[in-house]
């Protein structure tokens, strides 16, 4: 690292020697396993946060201080600093770490580092599922005895967390792609779910993120577990023969696949897991949609792989009923189902509302906020079809996250092509109006990864009060 001048020391050698890492922004979801991990293993941290939240109360409940805002003063004592990624220059915790001579990381940075102190790290990456693949393979290894450590981009509901402090040498790790996050992780098996055009404005061209993903592929150890049926993962792994190259997907030319696949009751899926051409055992899956049906199986060659036995993977296959903002339910209130779910990408949204639409529902309403600028005027017209699927859909206005509007694009463009739309700017409107217009029956389903779970609060809090 290089700062003020002064070639820093790396990474490892800091690490190794620091007696107290302080945390800026240690409430956020990527940092909280990070932290577990560490302090398991015996360091001392603090940290700071502008937010109380469940997370921060777990983050205590191990003797950890959290202070709250982020003030200079925080950093006082600490001999490493680790910043979070939703921490931008001008954040006076963060220029006052960058302006001492405390050795500052970002959390890719030390993620990196964690992953290098296991044998066995799987980084589970790909434009869609990774998260829910991440958390069924945990919860597969759990039930076939394998004890593993875990950091999670979602809440895994049978650990309550978004990661595990395992005691065994593997760590299951969902591996983001965004600004090639995921090359600072040191895998020994590389997972490969899909490749889809996202994050365009970093990447520019389909072939640069196809590239990155191969770079992720090569920093494999021993394996890539990887989607044979995907032709952008096919040219990501093409060429690479120096490791175990295993397969997943619905054709049976891949190593592991799927036959015999039926829906129940409209969505959900069973179906036969088959080895080269061997059959394991059956399944019965408890989340819906045939995207599921991959990540199932991507999940089985990651257990199976790390050692465990097929028979011992079925029960947590089964009892898996999805992460933390992944098609989540969050009730039935005046007999209205509230579920909600991450997707933000037009894939995403696709299988998302296709399998919502088999449940039986009087109504499928997509609550949807789109999010980010690029993505919106990247993917304008995807996004106009696949909103065409539910039976009404009500949006906000675009959140920019990171971005300005360069791109002069506005939720009232798609709402113009998409028939039974609507829009609003406050996420207040659209609760009162879905609220006001949903009967007993529809399935109110809100989508996107920014904050638009608010609205499904706001509509579940308002049910409660009448």
């Amino acid at each position: 690292m290089y700062r003020n001048g002064i070639i820093m020391a790396n990474i490892s050698e800091i690490l190794q020697n620091a007696k107290r890492i302080h945390f800026i922004g240690i409430g956020g979801s990527g940092m909280c396993p990070l932290a577990e991990i560490l302090h398991a293993k015996g360091y001392s941290l603090q940290g700071s946060d502008n937010n109380e939240s469940s997370i921060v109360d777990r983050i205590r409940s191990m003797g950890i201080p959290v202070m709250m805002g982020q003030k200079a003063e925080n950093i006082n004592g600490a001999d490493m600093i680790v910043y979070s990624a939703a921490i931008q220059r001008g954040n006076p915790e963060l220029e006052a770490a960058l302006a001492s001579d405390i050795p500052t990381f970002t959390r890719a940075e030390l993620f990196g580092e964690v992953t290098k102190h296991f044998e066995n790290c799987i980084g589970i990456c790909g434009t869609h599922g990774k998260t829910t693949t991440t958390s069924m393979t945990v919860q597969t290894m759990l039930s076939a005895g394998l004890d593993p450590s875990a950091v999670i981009g979602g809440k895994l509901p049978l650990t309550n967390s978004y990661g595990r402090v395992g005691s065994t040498e593997t760590i299951v790790c969902e591996a983001c792609e965004y600004v090639d996050t995921f090359l600072h992780l040191f895998p020994n098996v590389s997972v490969i779910l899909n490749i889809d055009e996202d994050h365009m404005e970093y990447f520019k061209t389909l072939d640069n993120l196809i590239f990155s993903f191969r770079k992720f592929a090569l920093l494999a150890k021993s394996a890539v577990i990887y989607n044979g049926d995907d032709a952008n993962t096919l040219k990501a792994v093409e060429g690479i023969t120096d490791k175990d190259m295993i397969s997943f997907g619905f054709n049976n030319t891949n190593d592991y696949y799927a036959e015999n696949i039926e829906e129940i009751n409209g969505a959900y899926t069973r179906f036969d897991v088959m080895y080269k051409g061997e059959k394991l055992g059956t399944v019965s899956l408890s989340v819906p949609g045939k995207h599921n049906i991959l990540n199932a199986l991507a999940a089985v060659a990651c257990a199976i792989y790390s050692g465990a036995e097929f028979k011992n993977c079925i029960k947590g296959l089964e009892e898996f009923k999805g992460a933390g903002r992944r098609f989540e339910h969050l009730g039935t209130y005046n007999g209205i189902d509230f579920i909600d779910d991450y997707a933000h990408h037009p894939a995403e949204l696709k299988v998302t509302l296709e399998a919502a639409m088999k449940l039986g529902y009087k109504t499928v309403w997509a609550v949807f906020q789109p999010f980010t600028y690029s993505r919106t005027a990247m993917h304008f017209d995807e996004f106009v079809d696949v909103l065409k699927i539910p039976d009404r859909c009500v949006m906000t206005e675009i959140m920019g996250s990171r971005e300005t509007n360069t791109y002069g694009v506005y939720t009232s463009q798609l709402a113009e092509k998409i028939p039974n739309s609507v829009w609003f700017n406050t996420q207040e409107e659209v609760a009162d109006y879905v609220i006001k217009n949903a009967s007993a029956g529809d399935l109110v389903l809100t989508m996107g990864c920014g904050d638009i779970y608010k609205s499904a609060h706001m509509m579940i809090d308002t049910l409660k009060n009448k």
